[in-house]
C-alpha cells in the first residue's frame, strides 16, 4: 500500500479537477469542490501543506483507493 504523504493544496486541486470535480465555492479558507454522484462536497482547506487525515477523508469521500490516488498523482 502506496504511503500517503501531506502536499500542497494547489497540487491537490489538481488531482480533485482531474478526477471530475468541479469548484463551487469559497467560504473563508476552505474550497468546496462538487462532482455529480458524490453525496456530499469536498472541503479543501487553503493551508499550505494537507494533513495526511484531510487527504483520507476526501479519498473517502471521492471512493478512491490510496493505490489510485497514488498512480494519479504520478501522471499530474
Amino acid at each position: 500500500m502506496p504511503r500517503i504523504v501531506p502536499i500542497h493544496w494547489k497540487k491537490f486541486e489538481k488531482f480533485l479537477l482531474f478526477v471530475g470535480c468541479s469548484f463551487k465555492r469559497e467560504k473563508g479558507d476552505h474550497r468546496i469542490y462538487w462532482r455529480k454522484e458524490l453525496q456530499r462536497p469536498v472541503i479543501l482547506p487553503r493551508d499550505t501543506n494537507l494533513p495526511i487525515f484531510i487527504i483520507r477523508n476526501n479519498l473517502r469521500i471521492l471512493n478512491i483507493s490510496p493505490e489510485e490516488y497514488s498512480d494519479i498523482l504520478k501522471r499530474l
